[in-house]
């Protein structure tokens, strides 16, 4: 019997190219609806990629223009998503000035409380438009901002100053694997009692031309520029590549003794977490998967549980025509015999890839999965690859057993950054 302080989930948000909140985000998963549109910027139609899973509730249309000018894009999405979650975990809502004297729910002692934000860009918009801006009218005219707005730590110190939390505020920068790492990271917190609660998550905003052209050159991204909507199609055939998305998405976590004290409603046991590193290269996966096999295998072992305890994985699953079947063999060298019993899906096939945001947002995901019992699709399957062998769930939610389950969410960065985080159905 494990005696690992057991970490529970118990407030979720997300802000993301299929909604403005966790609910509308959830209800377009399991409609199979694309997140993905057509880019309008001037000079778009030079870039060998025009279309991009942009935010479908910009922050614009939900924070005062006066806040937004102090932060990055990215920064105040995570703000966004970070008080959906405080708030669905019923915790007091609070001003930078203290707790909001009128409003219901339990008050957090902040030096019981920690923060782990990550991103795997930063602040890429502030950085390129105040540069632009010093080129224009000079260094007198720059926003005297600009270095906090551009900080990758920066998402997770407002936050941290948000809430009020002096437990300790982090941002862990590992590409595509930033936030999932992040889970990972709040998890151990708890565990070593430096914390009784997290917030953490994730959250990237760089759609940006500097941005696309890059990964155009790179020919990393799907230029099904006529119909973006059906350009992310993991598993499919003629899949050609990922689709840039944008979105932040948190959670709090907090010890199940902490939360039962308090009457938290609990969504799911955040089990545990497994890391590895491919040393291969700076931008392609080692293509024998071990590394991400390891991720798995360490994950289970941290959550104290065996193969045949999953009955899901929501899969990195990029659309890219390498890493979709290598994810799947490295499924199979992790679970055994045990993985022809799961169900598989790529969600980025309706959000895009979030990057440093994705980790988290997935989680959501894996969470709600476990907690209504339904598995999203992945959408655009019309044509499955010859070599994918486990049950991809495609064209409609899937239903998934009831009773005790458990579920991994992987994701993996540039670099060789492997992270698979292992979360339990709360029964």
């Amino acid at each position: 019997m494990s005696n690992k302080t057991t970490v529970v989930v118990t407030g979720l948000g997300a802000t993301t190219p299929l909604g403005g909140d966790v609910p509308s985000t959830w209800s377009a998963l399991l409609a199979g609806r694309s997140g993905v549109r057509k880019l309008d910027w001037e000079g778009v139609e030079e870039l060998p990629v025009r279309f991009a899973a942009q935010l479908a509730v910009d922050p614009s249309e939900v924070m005062p223009k006066q806040t937004l000018r102090r932060l990055d894009r990215c920064q105040a999405i995570a703000l966004i998503a970070a008080k959906e979650a405080w708030l669905h975990a019923g915790l007091k809502n609070r001003t930078k000035k203290g707790y909001e004297a009128e409003a219901d729910g339990f008050e957090m002692d902040g030096e019981r409380l920690g923060v782990v934000l990550s991103t795997g860009i930063g602040g890429l918009h502030s950085a390129l438009g105040s540069y632009a801006t010093y080129l224009e009218k000079g260094w007198s005219r720059v926003s005297p901002f600009t270095v906090p707005m551009l900080m990758p730590n920066g998402a997770s110190g407002h936050v941290g100053i948000e809430y009020g939390a002096t437990a300790g505020s982090h941002a862990l920068v590992s590409a595509c694997a930033s936030s999932a790492e992040a889970v990972g990271y709040a998890i151990d917190m708890i565990r070593t009692g430096r914390a009784d609660m997290v917030i953490c998550g994730g959250t990237e905003a760089c759609i940006h031309p500097l941005q696309m052209a890059s990964f155009g050159v790179m020919r990393a991204m799907s230029t099904r520029n006529e119909e973006p909507e059906r350009a992310s199609r993991p598993y499919d055939k003629n899949r050609d590549g990922f689709v840039l998305g944008e979105g932040a998405a948190v959670m709090i976590l907090e010890s199940e003794e902490h939360a039962r004290k308090r009457g938290a409603t609990i969504h799911a046991i955040a089990a545990g977490c497994g890391y590895s590193g491919d040393s291969y290269d700076i931008v392609l996966p080692d293509p024998s998967g071990a590394g991400q096999a390891k991720a798995m295998r360490r994950a289970l072992d941290n959550a104290d549980l065996k193969p045949e305890d999953i009955v899901h994985v929501n899969a990195h699953a990029t659309s890219t025509p390498s890493g979709d079947v290598a994810e799947l063999n490295s499924i199979k060298a992790a679970l055994g015999d045990a993985a022809k019993n799961i169900t598989v899906t790529g969600t980025k096939s309706m959000t895009g890839h979030i990057l440093g945001g994705a980790g988290a947002l997935e989680s959501v995901i894996t969470i709600l999965t476990l907690r209504e019992g339904l598995v999203p699709p992945t959408a655009n399957v019309e044509d499955l690859d010859d070599e994918v062998d486990l049950d991809i769930v495609r064209g409609e939610p899937r239903k998934i057993p009831d009773g005790p389950a458990a579920a991994l969410n992987n994701s993996f960065g540039f670099g060789g950054h492997n992270v698979s985080v292992a979360f339990k159905r709360a029964l």
